[in-house]
């Protein structure tokens, strides 16, 4: 059995065939799926998406290009929702330098508030990072300061760099279908490098659909392709990847109720 890991199953894209989606998810061997928010006002649609379906946990978070929209977040917004049985996580919360869609101060504020919001409640964080590799990691070593967080780079595209002092901290690292582009050399030897017991795959589903469906709407059924490949650069069976990928994400999640 196969999870996706990260997929956003409440976006307009799916909303005429989420019974669909899942049941095409499951007849491709991906057995669980975690669904992610990107805003707190979505939180509670993500939520009952997950509530829907047995086979879906659910994630509550902000992502960074939305910080500004919702700048008075508090850290008991998150701690509320994080009750729910289904919410296995805080996230995507994070930074992102390359399109700055939303002021810098107010990308860390939020991520702060987030960080703080797991260590209260034990949840893992979701983490997105994109040209902010250094204050990503000086924010999680500052808000933690020695406490224990867990938690996983979602869709990663950073540095080596990047990834060993995630490793160190304790992080895993999560593939994506950009794993399967052609330009993608410097990831799949970063993906190489990554021990087994550290790693994820998701689709970040609708995006980023990996090589033979590169430009349609992803799925959390094409989520084999990323694996598939993600287990030849490895060396190892699709079936052993599958294996340790999903005794990797129980782990990390063990809120989420696996069949």
């Amino acid at each position: 059995m196969l999870v996706d890991s990260h997929c956003h199953l409440d976006f307009p894209d799916f909303a005429a065939d989420i019974a669909g989606v899942v049941a095409r998810a499951q007849t491709a061997g991906v057995g669980h799926m975690l669904t992610v928010a990107t805003t707190l006002r979505a939180s509670p649609g993500v939520i009952a998406v997950a509530g829907r379906f047995s086979c879906v946990s659910a994630s509550v978070g902000q992502h960074p290009h939305h910080a500004a929209e919702e700048p008075d977040v508090k850290m008991l917004d998150w701690v509320a929702l994080a009750r729910n049985p289904k919410v296995v996580a805080i996230g995507e919360c994070g930074l992102d330098y390359f399109y700055d869609q939303s002021p810098r101060d107010m990308q860390q504020n939020a991520f702060r508030v987030q960080i703080r919001a797991c260590l209260e409640t034990g949840l893992p964080i979701l983490i997105h990072t994109r040209d902010a590799e250094e204050d990503t990691m000086r924010i999680l070593r500052e808000e933690t300061a020695g406490q224990k967080l867990s938690g996983v780079l979602h869709c990663f595209t950073g540095s080596r760099k990047m990834a060993d002092e995630a490793l160190e901290f304790g992080f895993y690292i999560s593939m994506s279908g950009i794993l399967t582009f052609p330009k993608s050399e410097a990831l799949r030897e970063t993906a190489m490098h990554v021990p087994m017991d550290r790693l994820l795959v998701e689709t970040d589903a609708p995006f980023l659909a990996p090589v033979p469906f590169r430009g349609k709407t992803n799925e959390p059924a094409f989520v084999v392709h990323t694996a598939a490949l993600l287990a030849g650069i490895r060396g190892v069976s699709p079936d052993v990847l599958a294996n340790v990928t999903t005794a990797n994400f129980k782990s990390l999640f063990p809120k989420a109720v696996l069949a």
